[in-house]
């Protein structure tokens, strides 16, 4: 029967001296249990298991400790850290279990071990069918048996390599999720991390590629390769089990802690009275983990054709890495004790000064200091927007900043009839991450570009044609009226959509000056942590205010571009009468100069001979010249008035009396549709800036102030009660001086034990020198 190892090296210490470790380690577990349960920011030096599922993990701590609890198999078994206290007590013939109440955190409740089992199973049952399916909320268990040694051991959920395939992503997800934990856990400077590796080729790092992400020189790692015995049959040389016992350093890449790996068997088979149980006592599975031992050293000194070395020897089995663990975290306490001291005493200052807080905030908890807190924090809340508006660099832009992709995605986008969004890059500091009045003004500038940019939808030719229709007095067309139809509709259909979406985003950036400010707050110290119900109508009375603003504000907005779209003014369309009248001039020209040629054409061919021989066409030049002139001065009167009326003959004709469309009449719509769809741009782009400028922005500097304090005072005056919840706030005050009373008295006793444990060794150490 194997000797145990804690009680060997406890053999030869003096009573004293094992009263020392033993007070040392149960302060430590303390220690550990107060920074999990308060949250402090220390941690006790603990060993980490990390692996794989099926390396192994749950069975070689259930070996390291001499007994069975656990759950253990294929899969996912393990959904939360396990922390365990184990204590090496040779009165303790069977294990002494002792479970972390719920209730009180300073209370640990005396458990069998099926019913330690029974709990721990029906917590992976549990998050088992909970969304995340994990939890980082550890499971504290302390331990006292004859085979424990003196270690804190936590044992974590394994880490998943599921498939690429899309099939697997659940199975994806859940990796991400354990290997997310395992990390953070891994941060914690204090704890040494016990590595498993499954494999019997050292340059295959599974759990080691993990682990140096977090630790890359291995300088607090301990490397343990399990399952030995299904290993050493696959070596066929014994030089294949030399590389394998004493890899090069070059291989594991760093230098871990024991300067080379431990490897372990656990045998198969669980503890128990039924048929399907191989042992029937916990004795019976330690001597099995005993033999399991010697049978692989036997089995290796085979494979090697000679003897282990004594330090060969000293890596071989759970004994040794249980003694090697213990030793290793027993000098951690000890170097660790000076430190641990100071963290204590500010905690300690900093848990006295949250207890007077809490007891200053229950002298309080009256409606006439309850209304000046309320007020004051209104005053303090508005100038937070107000220096948000103005432009500040309080607020970390990583944190609360949006780029303008982030806004369009958050806030909606400028999104045109065709479907198409402008480059965000052309936008300036769009890839900045703004808040406050800066992504205000980005907002608008990024309207600005979109909208004034936007050109006239295509027109058609049967766009054209039913534009139209018919007069209700006779049945000619009026193209004027047809290019009025037509751009008022091409212009409404294509700018009220922008005025929703810039609604929304400024909507969405004014909301969120709500968080910032409170961040602000926080960071001040004048939040009013608490106060929940309070808070929760501030921040209600400012969103309904910034949502009625917006909504009154589009309203307006709306207005402006209904009378717009609905009746057309020339000089507000068309800018002014002068550019009007230059452009149809010059359509009217090229129409006009078409007619006199004609007209002047057919003049001439009458006065020409017909048949004039090739030396009369000089005298006939001249005719033509002497024709021209006297119509471009208008010496021919009655020519000049018969062209006139040929001309209006000849443009009533083709605009009114016929309903062809023709080239020149499609080109004076379409041209009169871009001007008046121009004018009604330009007017819409500056009128809807303007007043959402100033019925949306400028409010919530004027008007919400009055309002919030209107809204507050009117809270007081119907059930101040109500408003602070001072029933809920008086219990949940008590509760947090109950909790801060508990710690503060933990936090003391803690100070008294390793203040005392600190002197011993002091002591010791002085009588070692003398």
């Amino acid at each position: 029967m194997e000797k145990d190892s804690s009680k060997d090296a406890n053999s030869n210490n003096t009573d004293p001296e094992m009263e020392a470790q033993w007070r040392l380690y149960e302060a430590y577990n303390e220690l550990h249990g107060l920074a999990q349960e308060f949250e402090t920011p220390f941690d006790a030096p603990a060993v980490l298991m990390v692996g794989h599922q099926t390396d192994g993990k749950s069975a070689l701590v259930e070996a390291l400790m001499g007994f069975q609890f656990n759950h253990v198999g294929g899969g996912t078994k393990t959904r939360c850290p396990i922390t365990l206290h184990m204590k090496y007590n040779p009165d303790c013939h069977s294990p002494l279990c002792h479970l972390l109440a719920g209730s009180d955190p300073s209370v640990f409740q005396e458990k069998s071990l099926q019913e330690i089992q029974a709990y721990i199973e029906a917590e992976n049952m549990r998050l088992e069918q909970e969304p995340y399916q994990f939890s980082s909320k550890e499971i504290i268990i302390r331990i006292e048996y004859k085979y424990c040694p003196n270690l804190t051991i936590i044992d974590t959920p394994g880490l998943i390599a599921p498939a690429p395939a899309r099939k697997n992503r659940s199975l994806q997800a859940q990796a991400r999720a354990v290997e997310s934990m395992v990390r953070a856990k891994m941060q914690h400077k204090e704890f040494i991390i016990l590595c498993l590796e499954d494999c019997n080729d050292w340059s295959n790092a599974t759990t080691r590629r993990i682990v140096m992400q977090i630790d890359p020189e291995l300088s607090r790692t301990v490397i343990v390769s399990t399952k030995l015995d299904t290993k050493i049959p696959q070596f066929a040389r014994a030089s294949d089990v030399d590389v394998f016992l004493s890899p090069p350093a070059c291989t594991l890449d760093g230098f871990m802690l024991g300067d080379s790996p431990f490897f372990t068997s656990v045998p198969s088979g669980r503890v128990g009275s039924g048929h399907e149980s191989v042992y029937r006592s916990n004795d019976e599975f330690k001597q099995a983990i005993y033999l399991r031992e010697m049978e692989d050293i036997t089995a290796l000194e085979e494979k090697l054709g000679r003897s282990l070395s004594k330090q060969e020897r000293s890596r071989i089995g759970v004994s040794s890495l249980r003694l090697f663990l213990e030793e290793l975290l027993q000098k951690r306490y000890m170097d660790s004790v000076p430190m641990i001291i100071p963290l204590l005493e500010k905690e300690y200052r900093s848990t006295t000064r949250k207890l007077i807080e809490i007891n200053q905030e229950l002298s309080t908890l009256d409606v006439v200091k309850l209304k000046e807190k309320g007020r004051a924090f209104h005053d303090l809340f508005l100038t937070k927007l107000s220096n948000l508006l103005k432009g500040t660099v309080i607020a970390p832009p990583d944190k609360f900043g949006e780029t303008l992709q982030d806004e369009r995605v958050n806030g909606g986008a400028f999104i045109g009839s065709d479907g198409l969004q402008f480059p965000y890059k052309l936008i300036p500091n769009a890839g900045m991450r703004l808040y406050g009045g800066a992504q205000y003004h980005r907002a608008m500038a990024e309207f600005r570009f979109v909208v004034g940019g936007f050109k006239c939808p295509p027109i058609t030719r049967e766009e054209i044609v039913n534009a139209c229709g018919v007069e209700d007095i006779h049945d000619g067309t009026n193209y004027s009226r047809t290019a009025c139809v037509i751009a008022v509709a091409k212009a409404r259909d294509t700018f009220e959509p922008f005025l929703h979406q810039l609604g929304d985003r400024l909507l969405h950036i004014l909301k969120r000056l709500l968080p910032i400010s409170v961040y602000l707050l926080q960071k001040e110290g004048e939040y009013l942590s608490g106060h929940e119900v309070f808070l929760k109508r501030v921040a209600s009375a400012f969103n309904n205010f910034a949502e009625s603003t917006e909504r009154s504000c589009r309203e307006k907005c709306m207005e402006d571009l209904v009378s717009t779209t609905r009746y057309v003014t020339w000089s507000l369309h068309n800018k002014n009468r002068a550019g009007l009248r230059q452009f149809l001039d010059s359509f009217g020209g090229s129409e006009q100069s078409t007619v006199v040629g004609n007209s002047v054409s057919a003049n001439l061919s009458q006065d020409l001979p017909s048949g004039s021989p090739g030396n009369d066409r000089q005298d006939t030049k001249s005719k033509l010249e002497v024709k021209l002139n006297h119509l471009a001065l208008g010496n021919d009167s009655n020519g000049s008035i018969q062209t006139t009326e040929t001309r209006l003959a000849d443009l009533l004709d083709s605009t009114l009396w016929n309903r062809r469309l023709g080239p020149s009449s499609e080109r004076i719509v379409y041209a009169l549709v871009q001007q008046i769809f121009h004018g009604i741009r330009e007017y819409f782009l500056a009128s809807a800036e303007l007043k959402f400028n100033c019925f949306l922005l400028m409010p919530v500097v004027d008007k919400l102030p009055a309002l919030l304090r209107e809204d507050l005072e009117s809270a007081f005056e119907e059930d101040v009660e109500n408003v602070f919840d001072i029933t809920n706030l008086q219990h949940s005050l008590g509760q947090r001086k109950r909790e801060a009373e508990i710690e503060l008295k933990r936090i003391q006793r803690l100070k008294e034990k390793f203040r005392q444990i600190h002197e011993y060794l002091n002591s010791n150490q002085a009588m070692l020198r003398v």
